[in-house]
């Protein structure tokens, strides 16, 4: 018999909830509990058969009932009062209606305390888990808890093994997926990537005694991580034990019912990031597809304050993706593997020097990336986006050490009939094959690439540039050795709207401003601000000459005044010999005009300074330049650059080295532009075309 016929028959309890009001995406926090229930009972009921046919029926009827529920305890599956006592189901139970309500309670209460609290049977405050408790008084209250009830009580499981029970959970969690995953960043994984993530998995390890344990840090419901273990056990005769946190209440509830029913797994709650439960750990695997684009504002103190040791940097506040893979990979043994789905900007947010960059970097330095594949879009239940998985390996082989593999399986998928939310495509058998194929060659192929891990880095070179006008010219060479700028000695400021004559200012209009410092702050600071010797025909004048920039050739202009003017570059001559002043192009540079108030002091009295220098325009910029892994080469590689496209004065400033994988740069191909016969042939044909419908109409 196929399970999956009762995914249907799971499915149908919502028509009852439509029927009742109740909201559609809130469908799964009224479904979850059920399940759940059914999970556990199905479980119970087939350990207490196991235990009569082991034991014998009538000696277990006759045992003490201390030995018995030590037999049951031993098995740490839970148990139930109701179900082993009174050998009763909840079909049973809901056999009667009179007495539903009374035995309904008794069920519930007759389980142990772990299960009452995943279920949330007696959950007043602090943690609810599944909640059932909360369900059941909503159902109540629209009169549909007994009919709601007895239609999960017809769905029986207890003929199915563990395997078989998980697909059916998969599949409904799927489901669930589908219409509830609301909270940004949470991302169901569908089954062809978890078959694909084993896939790989197993491509990376051997038969061995030695037990294998898995991992998965935000495990969800487990799917994923169950999931894995299962296509493991499928092809390896080794002893496998998984574990698993999540920090979702129901999720981590699933995961933990689920992992009781497994030969050895150990599920925790709680926030990874904060407080990893299994802390004294190292794993054989690591699995996981974190949460994207979340914020870790809120626990933003406990991971600056870490002192694990396991976050080298700390990414931006807005996505915490990064946080998770160093944790990760610090969870990995000496020889450990891992696959972890990630979105597009772990590949490329950050620029050179960021945490994000950073973190890139240390895991390439480190050499922990083995291969980062881009699966197709539409894969998930919830958004379209391009999703990737990183593939971690502590173990490579010398033939790949230092080396990442890119594979771009955007287009190994097929069509699925009917779309599930968002998702529509599928990675089937044949691509998943496919992949782990390319993978284990290591080759290069159309869709996949090897390169020397070098190749994703990149010198991010500081410079200061000296700004030059249209004659090459810049201010800093009329500068003596030593000097930074010239300070001047206004006397007029005009920006041709506006004058200043005072420029160590101690009076102000009392009847528009209360002080000296409302009127700087008003007027003066604001005005001062506002000024723009390029896009202003500001005028700074002093004794001798005034000052301004023209801006089509770049360059601060300098117009003397007198022939005693320092600027100008001639004799002492009599007022009746000076000659016409002509205007010096004094090269490129900045007029800054800055305004301070300064508080009245023993010697000085309260005031505003304004004062104006010109300086040379030096503009700190970047460039992007290949990296060579050879120091030298590298320094080379950076003088060349410079020579060939850097043609104005500059000073080698800091060097950041930055790492960004960009897929589209990798496997972009370019589209073929059509012959320009062919271009020109069709325009013609337009042309007559044309002329066609102009001489009908005029007809």
């Amino acid at each position: 018999m196929d399970i999956l016929q009762y995914e249907s028959k799971i499915w149908a309890t919502a028509d009852l909830l439509r029927g009742s009001g109740i909201k559609e995406s809130e469908w799964p926090s009224y479904m979850m509990p059920f399940f759940a229930l059914m999970l556990i009972e199905s479980r119970l009921v087939r350990m207490f058969d196991n235990l009569k046919i082991d034991v014998g029926e009538n000696e277990l009827k006759n045992m003490d009932s201390d030995d018995k529920y030590s037999l049951i305890t031993d098995k740490g599956q839970g148990y139930n009062i109701f179900i082993f006592e009174h050998e009763k189901s909840l079909l049973d139970i809901c056999k009667n209606d009179k007495s539903f309500d009374i035995d309904f309670n008794a069920y519930l209460n007759g389980f142990d305390g772990e299960t009452k609290d995943l279920l949330g049977v007696d959950s007043n405050d602090g943690e609810k888990f599944l909640d059932i408790k909360g369900i059941i008084a909503k159902l109540n209250s629209k009169k549909v808890l007994y009919g709601y009830t007895k239609l999960w009580a017809e769905i029986d499981l207890k003929p199915f093994n563990n395997s078989e029970i998980t697909t059916l959970e998969e599949h409904i969690k799927r489901k669930w997926a589908d219409i509830s995953a609301e909270t940004a960043g949470e991302q169901y994984t569908p089954d062809d990537i978890i078959a694909l993530i084993s896939e790989i998995i197993a491509s990376k390890i051997e038969e061995s005694d030695k037990l294998l344990k898995i991992y998965d840090c935000t495990c969800g419901g487990g799917n994923m991580l169950f999931g894995v273990e299962d296509r493991i056990n499928e092809k390896f005769n080794r002893y496998t034990q998984t574990f698993g946190q999540d920090w979702n209440d129901t999720l981590y509830a699933l995961a933990k019912i689920e992992s009781r029913f497994r030969e050895d797994s150990k599920i925790e709650h709680g926030n990874t990031l904060v407080e990893d439960k299994f802390y004294n750990e190292e794993f054989d695997v690591v699995v996981a597809n974190p949460p994207y684009g979340v914020s870790w504002k809120g626990y933003q103190k406990d991971i600056q304050n870490d002192k694990t040791g396991r976050f080298n940097y700390l990414p931006s506040i807005s996505d915490g993706q990064l946080l998770f893979m160093q944790h990760l990979i610090a969870k990995l043994d000496s020889v450990g593997v891992g696959v972890v789905v990630h979105n597009g900007s772990t590949l490329f947010s950050g620029d050179a020097g960021s945490s994000e960059s950073n973190i890139r970097k240390w895991m390439l330095d480190k050499d922990y990336v083995e291969a980062i594949i881009q699966l197709p879009t539409d894969e998930f239940f919830n958004t379209g986006i391009y999703t990737y998985l990183w593939v971690l390996n502590k173990n490579k082989s010398d033939d790949r050490k230092d080396k990442l593999m890119l594979i771009n399986a955007g287009d190994k998928f097929k069509p699925l009939k009917k779309s599930k939310g968002s998702k529509r495509k599928e990675v089937d058998e044949e691509s998943r094959l496919e992949i782990v194929n390319t993978l284990a060659e290591f080759k290069d192929k159309d869709y996949a690439k090897v390169f020397d891990k070098e190749y994703f880095y990149f010198n991010k070179q500081a410079i200061m540039l000296t700004n030059i006008d249209e004659a090459g010219r810049t201010y800093e060479s009329r500068l003596e050795k030593g000097k930074k700028s010239t300070k001047l000695e206004p006397v007029k400021l005009s920006n041709g709207e506006r004058e200043l004559n005072d420029f160590t200012i101690t009076e102000y209009d009392k009847n528009k401003y209360k002080s000296l410092l409302q009127y700087y702050e008003d007027d003066l600071k604001p005005f001062i601000s506002s000024l723009d010797y390029k896009e202003q025909p500001l005028v700074i004048t002093t004794e001798d000459a005034e000052y301004s920039f023209d801006n089509d050739k770049e360059t601060i202009i300098i117009k003397p005044l007198s022939s005693s003017a320092e600027l100008v570059e001639a004799p002492a001559l009599s007022n009746a010999e000076v000659p016409a002043l002509s205007n010096v192009e004094a090269g490129c540079g900045k007029i800054l005009v800055k305004a301070a108030y300064k508080k009245k002091s023993k010697t000085q009295p309260e005031k505003i300074e304004i004062t104006v220098e010109l300086t040379p325009d030096y503009q700190k910029d970047y460039e992007i330049i290949p990296f060579h892994k050879d120091e030298v080469a590298n320094q080379k590689e950076i003088e060349n650059f410079m020579a060939k496209y850097i043609t104005k004065p500059f000073e080698y400033l800091e060097n950041v080295i930055g790492v960004e994988i960009n897929f589209n740069k990798v496997f972009y191909i370019p589209k073929k532009l059509r012959p320009m016969v062919e271009i020109l042939e069709d325009l013609s044909n337009i042309a007559q075309q044309l002329q066609t419908l102009e001489e009908e109409l005029e007809l």
